[in-house]
């Protein structure tokens, strides 16, 4: 809590809205000192095996800190974000990246701490050079790696974010994903950085932990002390640097509002979510584990409108057969037996690399072989899901959403699939089939896609990254990714009015937004499917509206 005097030094910054909340306590300056340990050394040729050996040792125990690491975030925050640490298995696994690693310490007569610093950083550079902002960031993943590798090598096993004081609201440059998990042990009360955009991996974390969190704060570091008291409101991305007694109390009475409306929301949210002109609006769950579906079911979600599947998939170096698919799909959806469930088909491909597939150097992995693209490429792994949400449908009021559609053909080759391994299974009742709406070009082919499908589903994630071409994850064109703009709010009312039967759902993180729920029904949405802590706002929110805008 902070103290209430009165302060002559105030200072208030104004960033971007990374995760959203608010919260108060001490500033803790956290500068990120990289390559302490990076004195280059010369060894004697005797010595190399040495040191490929204990580059080796270092590899395993990274490897099995990383799986570690995995399973304690699937099991604290979220098994979407667990795939993270499986990514940077790959890379330490990768037999390219091993061979140059010992060739650099072989050829060039180094320890096995300079190869890595080295080689780490020519493959940073590699992928900075590279088209797409997936790409680039996997500098990051290399950057949090060599760190990891370096640190191992010369005996360090604390993290430096380990020891920041508990309750604090952290100050930093930027953050490595493996950062993050640390701060949900040390209940960090906010984090503000100089550098993160909306669709970083750090953001995801500091989303799924509920953790306030602004970027683009420059020079934050350098001109605010360490100790200072601060008022961090996410939601309108202000920082209020040693504040006096009114911003204080103003602060915390919108924070008691903020809670106040929660409770509310809270209490109502087992009943249905209807507007204001009497149109009852469905609201469903974005799930990826049992713990989200748990979650979803406690805060009024009439279902699942959208099952991650990938975490089936991920750390695997096999994939999933048909009933250990199956039996992970039941664990993760039994907390909502008896409500509609739709699973989405495995959405991977060169962003999210699996162990058990080839690896596929695309430039630019958004624009490549992802979601159905993928699975047509694969035929093998859409069976296996097909069968498995075939057989869960004798338990489940189960649908089916394709990702990554852009051709109506797309659809109808999941479609006879679907149809011929249905009657393989001796199987008559066939799960709804839908179609994501993620690019422009399946908006406006939206009559073609529908005559393969029975329901359509918005992702406006990326349906915005692909509508103004700006990547989700690059700061540099972050102004132009919007998703409440005028553009995309008029790609959905296109699909209305070109399917205007077609029942439509939107499952992107603008139907978690309450300032655009007036906008998204006025687009003909009679369904939403949303993180499950968002539900019971997002309902007062429908409650608060009109599904045809408000009246004159």
């Amino acid at each position: 809590m902070l103290s209430s005097m009165k302060s002559p030094a105030t200072q208030i910054f104004q960033g971007r809205q990374i995760s959203p909340g608010m919260a108060e306590g001490k500033i803790h300056i956290h500068r990120i000192l990289y390559g302490l340990l990076d004195m280059d050394e010369s060894i004697e040729s005797r010595e190399a095996d040495d040191e490929v050996s204990r580059l080796d040792n270092a590899t395993l125990k990274i490897s099995d800190d990383l799986c570690a690491l995995a399973s304690r975030v699937e099991k604290e925050i979220d098994s979407r974000l667990a795939e993270v640490f499986s990514v940077h298995q790959l890379i330490l696994e990768d037999d390219s990246l091993k061979e140059e690693l010992r060739k650099e310490i072989v050829s060039n007569l180094v320890t096995a701490g300079s190869a890595v610093k080295t080689v780490f950083l020519r493959w940073e550079k590699r992928f900075l050079l590279m088209e797409s902002q997936i790409s680039k960031d996997k500098g990051d993943d290399m950057r949090d790696l060599s760190i990891r590798l370096r640190n191992a090598l010369a005996g360090i096993t604390i993290h430096s974010l380990e020891e920041i004081p508990p309750g604090c609201v952290l100050a930093t440059k930027r953050l490595l994903p493996s950062d993050t998990i640390f701060l949900r042990s040390r209940d960090t009360a906010a984090v503000l950085l100089e550098f993160g955009t909306f669709g970083s991996h750090v953001a995801l974390f500091t989303r799924e932990m509920g953790l306030p969190c602004i970027s683009g704060l420059r020079h934050l570091i350098t001109t605010v002390p360490d100790g200072s008291n601060a008022l961090v409101d996410a939601d309108a991305a202000t920082a209020t640097i040693d504040p006096d007694e009114q911003q204080i109390n103003r602060f915390r009475k919108k924070v008691e509002r903020n809670a106040a409306a929660f409770r509310l929301a809270l209490d109502h949210t087992f009943t249905p979510a209807q507007t204001k002109d009497g149109v009852v609006i469905t609201v469903l769950a974005n799930i990826g584990s049992d713990s989200d579906t748990r979650l979803a079911m406690e805060n009024g979600a009439e279902g699942v409108g959208l099952y991650r599947t990938e975490k089936a998939y991920i750390g695997r170096l096999h994939p999933p057969n048909d009933e250990e698919l199956y039996q992970e799909m039941l664990h993760t959806l039994a907390p909502a037996k008896g409500k509609p469930v739709c699973v989405r088909l495995l959405d991977i491909g060169a962003d999210k690399p699996l162990p058990f597939m080839k690896f596929m150097a695309e430039s630019n992995p958004s624009l490549g072989c992802r979601g159905i693209r993928l699975l047509r490429r694969y035929p093998e792994l859409l069976d296996t899901q097909l069968r498995t949400v075939l057989k869960l449908a004798k338990e489940f009021d189960i649908q089916i959403l394709v990702p990554m559609v852009t051709l109506p053909d797309d659809m109808a080759i999941v479609k006879d699939r679907l149809s011929q391994i249905s009657s393989e299974m001796d199987i008559n009742m066939i799960p709804k089939l839908g179609a994501m709406i993620e690019t422009p070009g399946a908006a406006l082919s939206a009559s073609e896609i529908a005559k393969y499908s029975d329901f359509l589903s918005f992702g406006t994630n990326d349906l915005t990254q692909y509508t103004f071409a700006a990547d989700r994850e690059n700061a540099e064109v972050e102004a132009y990714f919007n998703h409440a703009a005028d553009a995309i709010f008029r790609l959905m009312k296109i699909v209305h009015d070109d399917v205007p039967e077609m029942p439509l759902s939107l499952c992107g993180e603008l139907a978690g937004r309450s300032e655009h729920i007036s906008k998204i029904l006025e687009c003909g949405i009679k369904t939403l499917s949303i993180a499950p802590p968002l539900i019971p706002g997002i309902k007062e929110s429908i409650r608060e509206s009109y599904s045809t805008g408000s009246p004159r």
